[in-house]
């Protein structure tokens, strides 16, 4: 029987390919309806460059007044919660500084994030993109509710509010 050696296979796996894209959902502070459509195109383009800094791949980001959902690959070197608290911190200052939304106090201290097969890709990024259509039937808290169910994450209801 022939041993095989750890050593041929640890060298051949020099690089690290993975494919784990995330769906990201957070709120506003008490969910204040802040985040108005005017001044929008100006945070979409600040949480890009917040991505590039991290070496993240931004596919798509869109927003109601108070919820922020983003479709976003993560850096193999950065962990999930690393990446929410860079973003947060990064965002609320920014926003703070620029005066972009009057009366934002910050984001909500949790997030959701849900992981998504590459088949699903185009139809969580159509999802995104229609975020104005899907609220005219649904709160926050009901697509909250739906998704974590949908991923069978349980939850204390008490604390989705």
């Amino acid at each position: 029987m022939t041993q095989i050696s750890a050593a041929p296979i640890a060298s051949a796996m020099a690089n690290t390919y993975t494919q784990i894209l995330y769906h990201i959902v957070f709120s506003t502070k008490e969910r204040a309806t802040v985040l108005r459509e005017t001044r929008r195109e100006e945070f979409f383009r600040y949480v890009w460059g917040v991505h590039q800094g991290l070496n993240c791949h931004l596919h798509r980001i869109n927003a109601m007044d108070d919820h922020v959902h983003i479709l976003m690959t993560l850096h193999t070197s950065l962990s999930l919660a690393d990446y929410m608290r860079e973003l947060k911190a990064n965002t609320s200052r920014w926003i703070k500084q620029e005066g972009i939304f009057p009366g934002f106090d910050g984001w909500q201290d949790g997030y959701g994030a849900f992981t998504i097969s590459v088949r699903e890709k185009d139809a969580v990024i159509r999802y995104i993109k229609d975020q104005q259509e899907h609220h005219q039937h649904t709160d926050f808290l009901g697509e909250l509710r739906r998704m974590l169910d949908e991923a069978r994450i349980k939850y204390d209801d008490r604390y989705i509010a």
